[in-house]
């Protein structure tokens, strides 16, 4: 993976996985869905002596975002989501993180598009909009690294419920199919919950896609 550094720490009821994405010579890190234990997490940060320049959310779920506002207060960072997914992102009853005893309204800095195209920490990180899990949910790929995060699209031998508001199987199964299967098979993927996998184990295993 050349330059990047992966750190994954499970956070919160559901053991959500944050992650950093670190670059190895200057430090500087992208913080991936940061769910929950934020004061932890700044305290990883500071032990690593990192240096945080976003938060990328795969989609607007209270496991996933619970952590953004101290983190972005505390580093004075900007907050991307996909577009359709910044709305709910701004109301607790929308975004579930009533479920988890917290009233949270969070507002995007950046809305992004399908196929966008980020430079961020040293890194090049495209935007793949995967609805179905949520109607505005998206993966991040690091092409230069063969690196995804998936969020709650993928997981190891799984896919994402679609039982929420905005959830839809068809348009979940469509876009691991039409977004995530034609990446190569190499590629490491890094989901929501759970361990890590790759799109070639999935590919041959994975009984929803199959």
């Amino acid at each position: 993976m050349g330059a990047l550094e992966i750190k994954i720490y499970a956070v919160g009821m559901l053991s959500t996985n944050c992650y950093f994405l670190i670059h190895k010579d200057t430090r500087q890190m992208v913080i991936v869905d940061p769910g929950a234990d934020a004061e932890r997490l700044k305290v990883k940060i500071e032990e690593q002596k990192l240096k945080p320049q976003a938060i990328l959310l795969t989609h607007a779920h209270g496991d996933h975002i619970l952590g953004v506002e101290y983190l972005k207060n505390a580093y004075q960072i900007p907050v991307y989501i996909h577009e359709v997914d910044s709305e709910p992102l701004l109301y607790a009853d929308r975004n579930l993180s009533l479920m988890f005893g917290s009233e949270t309204s969070i507002k995007a800095d950046v809305c992004l598009k399908d196929q966008q195209e980020l430079q961020l920490a040293g890194f090049e990180i495209r935007v793949l909009f995967t609805p179905g899990h949520t109607a505005g949910g998206c993966c991040y790929y690091l092409p230069q690294e063969q690196v995804l995060m998936s969020g709650d699209t993928l997981f190891y031998d799984s896919i994402g419920r679609t039982d929420f508001p905005g959830g839809s199987m068809s348009e979940l199964l469509r876009s691991v199919r039409d977004k995530l299967m034609t990446l190569p098979d190499e590629t490491d993927v890094y989901p929501g919950h759970g361990e890590p996998t790759t799109i070639g184990r999935e590919r041959e295993y994975n009984a929803w896609i199959r």
